[in-house]
């Protein structure tokens, strides 16, 4: 298994569905969320809200295991960019692997998905999947508390108590947060490589939580954030770098994305596409008063140098959303440069999932900030930074050249 990053920038392996029986491929999937929202105590049932990306090039079908020792019902499935219901169907595990699932096992049922499309390359097909699970020894009363105890291998997930319940008791670093309906949410990114043992216990608690007001924004829930970046570092005498953005837009009216170009950097080689449909997109450079003739709110005071980097895309509909692919070269001399003999990559990230991959013949040797480590198919070192906490970190990297062989 790779390291994760979601909404799409590394997708993680799991056994399932491929093209047809004849060549069957290993599923790929990317930017899973699950809500579960627990139902009336003592019922043992459980809403699941799961959110997941189908990245199989070509794949027209998507397979969700349904978990041992669950009943599921009420089932749904969403296409995400057009809002629209997909057809499905619960099979055994004989008829997924007939179906092309490679690895299906036949002792397991499965939600078998129809593709609105076929997934494009590279890009998505973004699906939820609403499901209804019996399971009371997830989710039982003891002792006049309620307690979910599950292991949740989705590294993004949340738990949505029943109304009028407190949380007093987890043992996975969470956010917890109150909704609009007054019902409390559990919410974590699990950053390591195992599954999280989920285990809490709320108990009866009247009255409901205040609305957040004007900490609306210290208050939202990190893990479903969509924003993903990986910075690709040419040769550090260059001052440059390759990266490409991946975002959500959901908010109805939507019709572009504009990038401000930080201080210090430049930018140069925009290029865009829907990852939805593999859609290429328009890009348009504007500098001080372009932006303000244009109208563009960019939550900060237009100075002369101020650049920006607009991307129009269709209007979204209500109840719907756009997922795109922005790259970009960067140049930024002060952020990273080369000190003596050392390679220095020192940039504040605000985003939960951000990857940075060194240039060829470079060895890590420091890193500030935790990250997983891995190597790319052509040999570059990687470092995956999972943030869950919501304010910025320091990333400091320092790399040493390896010797000619």
């Amino acid at each position: 298994m790779r390291p994760f990053l979601f909404r799409g920038v590394l997708c993680s392996l799991v056994a399932a569905g491929g093209l047809s029986a004849q060549t069957p491929a290993r599923q790929t999937s990317a930017g899973e969320y699950t809500r579960y929202e627990l139902l009336a105590p003592g019922s043992g049932k459980f809403r699941i809200l799961y959110e997941v990306w189908a990245t199989t090039p070509g794949a027209r079908f998507f397979f969700n295991p349904i978990r041992k020792g669950s009943i599921a019902s009420n089932e749904s499935v969403t296409d995400l960019a057009t809002g629209l219901p997909l057809r499905f169907q619960e099979v055994d595990g004989t008829a997924a692997l007939a179906s092309g699932l490679a690895g299906a096992d036949t002792g397991t049922r499965y939600i078998r998905v129809e593709l609105p499309r076929p997934v494009p390359s590279p890009g998505t097909v973004r699906i939820l999947i609403d499901k209804t699970y019996e399971d009371p020894r997830s989710y039982f009363v003891d002792q006049g508390e309620l307690v979910f105890a599950r292991s949740l291998g989705i590294k993004r997930n949340a738990v949505v108590l029943p109304p009028g319940y407190e949380l007093v008791r987890t043992n996975v670093p969470s956010q917890v947060l109150t909704g609009a309906d007054g019902r409390t949410l559990i919410s974590f990114i699990n950053a390591g490589p195992d599954a999280a043992a989920l285990q809490l216990r709320a108990r009866p608690a009247p009255g409901a939580g205040a609305a957040p007001g004007a900490r609306a924004a210290r208050l939202s829930e990190r893990a479903t954030q969509t924003r993903d970046i990986v910075y690709f570092l040419q040769q550090p005498e260059t001052h440059a770098f390759d990266l490409y953005h991946d975002y959500t837009e959901s908010r109805e009216g939507v019709d572009k994305y504009v990038n401000v170009v930080r201080a210090g950097s430049t930018v140069s080689n925009p290029s865009a596409f829907i990852l939805d449909t593999g859609q290429p997109l328009e890009t348009r450079f504007l500098r001080g008063a372009e932006i303000t003739r244009a109208g563009l709110d960019i939550g900060e005071a237009v100075k002369p140098e101020t650049e920006v980097v607009v991307i129009p895309f269709p209007k979204v509909e209500k109840g719907q959303s756009v997922r795109l692919r922005i790259s970009e070269t960067y140049t930024d001399s002060v952020r990273y440069r080369l000190e003596g003999e050392e390679l220095i990559w020192d940039r504040s990230f605000g985003r939960p999932a951000n990857a940075v991959v060194l240039p060829t013949g470079w060895a890590l040797t420091h890193s500030a900030v935790p990250a997983t480590v891995s190597l790319t198919p052509d040999g570059r070192v990687r470092l995956d930074f999972v943030n869950p906490r919501l304010d910025e970190i320091q990333v400091l990297l320092v790399a040493r050249r390896r010797p000619a062989p």
